[in-house]
């Protein structure tokens, strides 16, 4: 399917996608072998998920159709030394365990994955689950959230 793709800017509109598989291929075998359990983490918990490679972000990036245009929502974002699934609205999900990195942005919220083995399936879907929750909010509940946890 082709988007438009929010990590080059306004031009073009619709990019060629790149493929997920010519993406991961650069990153160790051990990475890219999490990186491929997160996708179908995600594909798992939002089956209805956009899946597609944001080239200017260095991840692949997940929308949720929604009415007017797409709601980008998460992430699986690859590096040599580990792989970040992440929240775009990560600072509005419940986390109860605190297990969500990235207090110090803003609205993104992440778990990083060296071995793999740091969460069970279950854990990683619930999270995807939330992420996808709060991010099918609209704006004013988003805010009305925000503002009752005393933010921003």
């Amino acid at each position: 399917m082709r988007w438009r793709d929010d990590s080059v800017g306004d031009y073009p509109d619709i990019v060629d996608q790149v493929p997920v598989e010519a993406f991961l291929e650069p990153y160790p075998a051990r990475m890219r072998q999490i990186a491929e359990r997160l996708r179908r983490v995600v594909s798992d918990a939002v089956p209805e998920a956009i899946e597609r490679v944001r080239p200017g972000w260095r991840l692949i990036g997940y929308d949720l159709p929604l009415r007017a245009r797409p709601r980008y929502f998460a992430f699986v974002a690859p590096e040599d030394a580990h792989v970040h699934l992440g929240f775009e609205y990560g600072a509005l999900m419940d986390d109860p365990n605190k297990a969500l990195g990235g207090r110090e942005l803003r609205r993104v919220r992440f778990v990083t994955l060296v071995t793999g083995d740091e969460y069970s399936d279950a854990v990683l879907v619930a999270m995807a689950q939330e992420g996808a929750r709060v991010a099918r909010m609209t704006r004013a509940e988003q805010l009305t959230r925000l503002l009752d946890r005393g933010g921003p």
